[in-house]
């Protein structure tokens, strides 16, 4: 399944940042992806499991799930 989330990644020092994270949160079998170019800074995460905003919620970005 893919979830799109719209994101406060903005920069190139939050991006490095939420990338550890992510690649400590989500499993090898997930792939994710950040498009800094859109306005709304979007995360893309490819994922057999269940990902959720709460899941990603954290102290480097915040992210909501777009529908």
């Amino acid at each position: 399944m893919i979830y799109v989330f719209k994101t406060s990644v903005d920069t190139r020092s939050k991006l490095e940042l939420a990338t550890s994270l992510l690649n400590e949160l989500l499993t090898d079998n997930t792939i994710w992806n950040f498009d800094l170019e859109d306005c709304d800074n979007i995360l893309r995460i490819d994922s057999e499991n269940e990902i959720t905003e709460t899941m990603l919620q954290n102290n480097i970005f915040d992210c909501v799930e777009l529908e």
